[in-house]
């Protein structure tokens, strides 16, 4: 069989590369020094909490990357639970074995005296991240199974032959085999795929609540009342037993070795920043609510030719670069988010930090 010299030279050269990049990865690796905790140049000696912080916020003032709070507070059991940290708390920095930690500093609760009564007055804890970013998208968005999605029942019409359908109108659904007395009117926003077109699932969307009106029950049908329209039901809607789940509140941690992709959002936006909610292919099995990933983008391979070129530059097609040397591009990190709520195969992020526009195939990884 007769051999293209051309390609056996090509594939020595790709070999002496992969040796030459191994060998200089393994020396890296061993010559890492071992990671400190390094506050911010910019960081007080105290700060004092007001109200409206939250543990994730506080931690920022000190470091550049919050999510380390828990070593960075290590010696302190009260800044360990944020339902132990109050408003007008005095956090001061200290350091052991020239390690940076943090101590907490309480006055004494105060009282407040009257005629009747003596009344110890204590301010509410903090929160681990401020819940006002998020309630909304957990109150008004939720991720199905497409298949349990098709099933559910839909809104049918009215005795006025209306299509649309407002808050206190009452509206015939579909009949299900459920003693449920309250459902949720949810539309298909989108159908959400991996990058490598399998579909994860459908993100729906809450529209109003709905009781069942038992008088107006028949064999084929329920009678619902529209309770409270965020907008304007039609026919076709479907029908969600439940509410909106979500928890009181989050414990964060690093990510270690998960590693996943951007595949969507809430609102089909184009580029998105800070505070903005991404759909991440990671579920239950793979991250919990509180888990901190990083952002990161990568740029396509170089062809490393005469003429170098991008891989998925025009005319670059057909498998033929296989053949040629190709340089990969290091991922650079360009955010962070943090994981509050997932599903069986995807999960809600909320972008905490962005220096550029987020779009789908970012790729979400330890921070």
């Amino acid at each position: 069989m007769a051999v293209n010299i051309l390609q056996v030279v090509n594939l020595k050269k790709r070999l002496n590369n992969s040796c030459r990049m191994i060998i200089l990865a393994i020396c890296a690796m061993l010559s890492l020094p071992a990671l400190s905790l390094q506050l911010k140049e910019s960081a007080p000696q105290t700060y004092t909490v007001k109200k409206g912080d939250t543990l994730w916020g506080i931690a920022n003032v000190f470091l550049d990357q919050p999510w380390l709070w828990p070593e960075l507070w290590r010696t302190n059991t009260q800044i360990n639970n944020p339902h132990l940290i109050y408003p007008g708390d005095v956090i001061t920095v200290g350091f052991v074995d020239g390690e940076p930690v943090l101590t907490l500093q309480r006055e004494k609760p105060s009282l407040r005296l009257s005629p009747q009564t003596n009344k110890r007055v204590k301010p509410s804890p903090i929160d681990v991240l401020a819940w006002e970013a998020i309630a909304p998208f957990i109150r008004q968005h939720t991720f199905l199974d497409e298949g349990n999605y098709e099933i559910l029942p839909k809104l049918l019409g009215n005795q006025d032959g209306n299509v649309r359908f407002a808050s206190d109108d009452f509206v015939l659904g579909q009949t299900q085999f459920s003693t449920n007395s309250q459902y949720q009117v949810v539309r298909k926003q989108d159908t959400i795929k991996n990058l490598q077109g399998e579909i994860l699932g459908v993100q729906v969307t809450h529209i109003s609540t709905a009781s069942v009106i038992p008088e107006g029950q028949t064999e084929n049908a329920m009678l619902l009342h529209i309770d409270d329209a965020n907008q304007e039901a039609k026919r076709g809607d479907k029908l969600l037993e439940g509410g909106f789940e979500y928890p009181d509140s989050l414990t964060l941690m690093p990510a270690t070795s998960q590693r996943g992709r951007v595949v969507g959002d809430l609102h089909d936006h184009d580029l998105l920043g800070k505070y903005d909610v991404v759909i991440i292919d990671l579920g239950t099995a793979d991250v919990v609510p509180g888990t901190v990933m990083g952002l990161y983008v990568q740029g396509p391979a170089i062809i490393d030719d005469e003429e170098p070129r991008y891989v998925n530059e025009p005319g670059v097609s057909g498998g033929g670069e296989w053949f040629m040397d190709t340089v990969s591009q290091p991922a650079m990190k360009v955010g962070e988010v943090i994981i509050f709520k997932t599903f069986d195969t995807a999960s809600y992020g909320l972008i905490t930090r962005a220096s550029k526009g987020v779009t789908k195939g970012f790729i979400a990884a330890n921070p």
